[in-house]
């Protein structure tokens, strides 16, 4: 066979080679992809009517734009993972993590949210009566009146010793007598009562009444600013109430999550939950003093479920992304990052994002 033979045999098998591959890409299209979804509010929910939720949103506008067919198959996380990674499905979607592990065995595609670890902790929002009856009963209110005491007695000795002897009908020369008649003028002039049955005539007592009825006002006002203080503190105090205070507490989240991951890395001990409406409503009962998963997961599930004495920390934990898996080098990833992108940077989108997470 000459060169010449040789080329048209080449270009006989490259023309049949792209004839077979336009083939296998038709096949591909026609055939429905399978598609593994974990379920997991607010990003994959099961309803009546099918699938919802904001990753389920996205993909089948994704899905429509390439105009490929696909059907659902539910499943959990491992089962995602694992079933992605060997080519049983074409692609995984839900709440899916982006960890360096993962990509070792799967490709992801663009992120299509960021969020984090955060932390649901009681917000013990108790009656306003019972609050303030614990705290008059608390040792810093005792301790506040004792000095508070201490510094009226002050002041009366101190009018007493200037009247003692030209006003010894208000104020008694006799210690007993005479230091009660102070305690007494001090806690009414304090008071803005002034009952005006005791009142300095000597010059001595009368500037210490005016040094004390200004001192006055700034004791009232720092006195009733700190219990206003302490009493809004105590109905929102947990023991929780930053990452730090997580080893010395009882801390729940999912098993064989990213978050638990982490936590075993941080050395801080957990109780592990198959489903998070569990662990929100021992922490709710007080049986928990913190759970801890992904900030929008846990953020839906609290409004939701109208969980009104539990709040989330501001600390983020763990900045995380969210993705879809694909088995590695999949075809699928270019258009599926190229439809994802376009659909993540519209105002429709962002809109979604807010009637599903509230934000």
């Amino acid at each position: 066979m000459g060169i010449k033979g040789f080329l048209q045999t080449l270009v006989v098998i490259i023309h049949t080679l792209a004839s077979f591959s336009a083939m296998a890409q038709t096949i591909d299209k026609e055939e429905p992809l399978t598609v593994a979804v974990r379920v997991n509010a607010p990003f994959v929910m099961e309803t009546e009517n099918g699938y919802e939720g904001l990753a389920i949103q996205l993909w089948k506008e994704i899905a429509e734009q390439l105009d490929q067919p696909y059907q659902f198959e539910p499943m959990g996380l491992n089962a995602v993972i694992d079933g992605v990674e060997q080519g049983h499905y074409d692609v995984g979607i839900g709440a899916l993590t982006v960890t360096a592990d993962r990509e070792q065995r799967l490709d992801f595609s663009q992120p299509f949210h960021n969020g984090g670890l955060a932390i649901a902790v009681p917000s013990q929002n108790t009656s306003t009566w019972w609050a303030v009856a614990k705290r008059f009963a608390s040792v810093e209110f005792l301790t506040i009146l004792l000095i508070l005491a201490v510094v009226l007695l002050i002041a009366g000795a101190l009018v007493w010793l200037f009247e003692r002897r030209l006003n010894t009908e208000e104020f008694p020369s006799k210690p007993v007598q005479g230091l009660g008649s102070g305690f007494w003028w001090a806690a009414v002039t304090m008071t803005t009562v002034g009952y005006g049955d005791k009142s300095p005539r000597s010059l001595g007592g009368r500037i210490v009444s005016l040094v004390w009825m200004f001192t006055c006002v700034i004791i009232i006002s720092s006195f009733t600013a700190s219990i206003a203080s302490s009493l809004t503190v105590s109905q929102f105090q947990s023991k929780v109430s930053a990452s730090s205070d997580l080893p010395h507490a009882r801390v729940a989240t999912l098993a064989n999550s990213a978050t638990a991951k982490w936590l075993h890395q941080q050395n801080i001990g957990f109780e592990s939950f198959t489903d998070l409406e569990t662990a929100l409503n021992r922490l709710e009962s007080g049986r928990l003093d913190a759970v801890i998963y992904d900030e929008s997961i846990l953020r839906y599930s609290v409004r939701s479920q109208a969980l009104n004495d539990i709040r989330l920390l501001p600390e983020r934990v763990l900045p995380q992304d969210y993705g879809f898996v694909l088995p590695q080098g999949s075809k699928l990833r270019e258009p599926l990052n190229q439809e994802l992108l376009r659909v993540v940077q519209s105002a429709e989108w962002r809109q979604l994002k807010e009637s599903y997470l509230g934000q």
